[in-house]
């Protein structure tokens, strides 16, 4: 017996219905009953980071990080919506793919990756 995959991710939030509506309206996450989400087969990345670590913000305990295709359309949507969108050469990894980073409302760090070859 063994863990098939992430179930469901938990986080306190300051305005719950407004920030579910934030990721429903702007990544098309958590549309379904309850917040479900029905998702694409693919790698998940389960990483612990070192405390000190600068990838993401420290005062954030955890970043999330999403697969998405067709991130350059993404990106424009969401410039579009007024969301800001950090887009570095230095995170982008042949082989890997091609990241960029957004925050909700609430300031919790959001990694889109684009898988290479997608």
């Amino acid at each position: 017996m063994t863990v098939t995959g992430i179930g469901g991710l938990f986080f306190r939030s300051r305005d719950p219905e407004a920030r579910l509506a934030w990721y429903q309206r702007h990544l098309g996450v958590g549309d379904g009953p309850y917040g479900m989400w029905a998702q694409q087969s693919g790698d998940t990345v389960f990483a612990p980071f070192p405390a000190d670590s600068d990838y993401f913000a420290a005062d954030q305990p955890f970043m999330l990080n999403l697969r998405v295709d067709a991130l350059d359309e993404l990106v424009a949507r969401l410039e579009a919506d007024g969301i800001a969108v950090e887009r570095r050469d230095e995170w982008d990894a042949a082989g890997l793919g091609r990241f960029a980073r957004i925050h909700d409302p609430e300031g919790l760090p959001i990694e889109l990756w684009e898988p290479a070859g997608e």
